[in-house]
């Protein structure tokens, strides 16, 4: 079959997948079908080459078709796909827990292998309640998080999300799910400034916390840097004074890592990055690269002690999924891990991320950026109609998405959404590689401005 009967048949094929997200109908008039991924570029199926300056979104960090996970895989399929996932476990779970525990800061200790982050978040949630449901603290349920942040889809990953218009076609959510303002710096909730702002955004935290009875809070939830509203990177001080509020009201602090882990912040966790521990983390998307589907939530020897005992005491985490710990999935984290940790990749993110930042800065000149914030491999710009006043563009405009279609022309994938584009590049990304996605990006924000700006 030729290339081009082929794509015919996968155009009209289509209409039989929900696409993430995304309307079928409309992806289904112009298609972009990738085939194949090779270190920083993927292929379309006309053969059409682009920068993936995203990761595929936030995961393939060690870049694509790197042969040493492949030849790991590969090795694992002649031995064993699939174990009984209740009473028996395998070898690569097993070293994979060992490797999480000694490279996530102390004092987290225990893993559950998972299968995506809306698992590992709402694993989360129900290892907060169960810990305090055997710790003698029943009534604690309820969980505290911030508008706009996501974190995930699954039902409980829902309620705890902040998105209304992702989260509307399912309500009603969950009960006993509370949310606060986040961090926004540029668009402060509050119209206060840094830093004669006391860091309002984190200290009303504590205020809910104690309007809602503190003993009955299990679990406050962040994202250390917050992707979902265009790469919101805390001040210094919010997660210390976070991580505070908990200690004193017994309250477990849950980090939400599924996008800042394995090197993103330009240190393998936001972790290390911001010098502040959570008592469980959700981590997921880097973990495995993309290679094949894997997540993890790691909880500290505090919490995992709960869970310790007899069969007699019922005391066990009472939760699981057919293929979480999953022995393909593991040799292929096993071996995206160590290919970050052994090959120079984190080294080369930490330098690179720097550079991005920098980078980053040029995007000013540009009259519809009005903000650009960002961290190691991460980076995002909003775009706005007037940068003095800082007003967005009027309903329907929707800059970012422009931008987005006009770079993607040119053989970039990125990130765009309505106000803000971001970037997320996999760590064997060159400082060249990085000019020459803002080569493309200045591009199309010319285009956009032309398009978009009134003469």
């Amino acid at each position: 079959m030729s290339t081009a009967t082929m794509k015919d048949t996968l155009v009209r094929d289509l209409e039989h997948l929900f696409v993430d997200m995304s309307q079928t109908k409309v992806i289904q008039r112009n298609p972009t079908i990738i085939r194949e991924g090779h270190g920083l570029t993927v292929t379309d199926i006309d053969g059409k080459d682009y920068i993936d300056a995203l990761s595929g979104i936030w995961v393939v960090n060690i870049g694509h078709g790197n042969q040493a996970v492949i030849e790991a895989m590969q090795e694992q399929l002649k031995r064993l796909t699939f174990s009984y996932p209740v009473g028996t476990v395998t070898e690569p779970a097993i070293q994979l827990a060992k490797l999480l525990s000694e490279i996530v800061p102390a004092p987290l200790t225990t893993v559950k292998l998972l299968n995506s982050g809306s698992e590992a978040t709402e694993t989360a949630l129900k290892l907060a309640r169960q810990y305090f449901l055997q710790s003698g603290h029943p009534r604690k349920y309820k969980v505290i998080s911030r508008y706009l942040a996501w974190h995930g889809a699954t039902m409980g990953a829902l309620s705890m999300s902040g998105v209304a218009s992702l989260k509307a076609p399912f309500e009603p959510l969950l009960e006993g799910f509370l949310h606060v303002p986040p961090h926004s710096c540029y668009r402060c909730p509050y119209g206060l400034a840094y830093s004669a702002c006391n860091v309002a955004c984190a200290r009303v935290i504590e205020k809910v916390l104690e309007w809602e009875d503190p003993e009955t809070v299990a679990a406050i939830i962040v994202d250390p840097v917050m992707v979902a509203p265009g790469v919101l990177v805390p001040p210094k001080e919010y997660l210390p004074i976070v991580r505070d509020i908990c200690d004193r009201h017994n309250v477990l602090l849950i980090f939400d890592e599924v996008i800042t882990g394995f090197g993103r912040t330009g240190q393998l966790f936001a972790m290390n990055t911001f010098g502040v521990v959570p008592d469980i983390v959700a981590l997921a998307k880097g973990m495995g690269s993309g290679y094949a589907p894997l997540a993890a939530t790691v909880c500290s020897d505090r919490v995992a002690a709960a869970f310790w005992g007899d069969a007699e005491d019922h005391v066990e985490f009472m939760h699981g999924h057919t293929f979480g710990a999953n022995p393909l999935s593991a040799t292929a984290g096993l071996a995206s891990i160590t290919q970050l940790l052994q090959t120079g990749m984190l080294e080369n993110a930490a330098r690179v991320g720097a550079y991005l930042q920098q980078r980053g800065q040029d995007l000013y000149k540009h009259p519809i950026v009005g903000d650009v914030r960002g961290i190691g491999m991460m980076l995002g710009a909003e775009l706005v109609a007037d940068r003095t006043t800082r007003a967005p563009f009027p309903a329907g405009v929707a800059p970012g998405q422009m931008v987005l279609a006009a770079c993607k022309r040119r053989g970039l994938i990125m990130r765009g959404n309505p106000n803000w584009i971001a970037f997320g590049p996999p760590m064997i990304t060159t400082e060249a590689d990085i000019d020459r996605i803002f080569e493309i990006v200045d591009a199309g924000l010319d285009e956009v401005e032309a398009e978009a700006l009134p003469a």
